[in-house]
């Protein structure tokens, strides 16, 4: 499209819906101070779904030559909202005891996810510039984490989709931040 997006796609099943959208953000806006394309895809979290979520990031992430990207529950990107700041409303604290993670045009680079999610896929320059994996310290995430054809990873933090109502999903996403301080742009490679 003549703007740098993606026209709104659905797939007209009520019953259900799948969408696929997608927009560019501006260069200022982004972290490395460059234009990213933003792809956006809403579906609904059943059994067929989640049986068949890695294979869907993938086809996304590695159709669209992302960097990184991931697929998370919508009722955990609440929570994401509120760990990114400062801001000038809302809570002061990120929720949960989780980090607080910076605005994306803060992060130093666009290789450096910006947050976690449930299923999280990195390119090889996305893995490379959080030094993921380490087989001595990666070995949980190594066990649920699998190489992509284009020599990415797709990093599934908890069996079923995240929800941080659920103290063994909180703490899984806990250790992954303190493992890797990088993502949301908390410290510098």
């Amino acid at each position: 499209m003549a703007d740098g997006g993606l026209p709104f796609l659905c797939n007209d099943d009520e019953n259900h819906v799948v969408t696929l959208t997608g927009w560019e953000i501006p260069a200022g806006q982004c972290p490395g101070n460059q234009p990213q394309l933003k792809v956006s895809a809403s579906l609904p979290l059943d059994e067929a779904v989640i049986a068949a979520a890695v294979d869907i990031l993938v086809g996304v992430a590695e159709g669209a030559r992302a960097l990184w990207g991931h697929l998370t529950p919508d009722s955990v990107m609440l929570d994401i909202a509120d760990q990114t700041g400062p801001k000038l409303y809302g809570p002061e604290k990120p929720p949960r005891g989780l980090p607080a993670i910076k605005f994306p045009e803060e992060i130093p680079s666009p290789e450096i996810p910006e947050f976690f999610g449930w299923l999280n896929y990195w390119s090889a320059a996305a893995a490379s510039a959080i030094g993921f994996p380490d087989p001595a310290r990666d070995a949980e995430l190594l066990s649920r984490s699998r190489r992509t054809a284009t020599g990415g990873w797709i990093v599934q933090l908890t069996d079923a989709p995240l929800d941080l109502d659920n103290p063994a999903h909180l703490d899984a996403l806990k250790r992954a931040y303190e493992r890797f301080p990088e993502i949301g742009g908390r410290s510098t490679p």
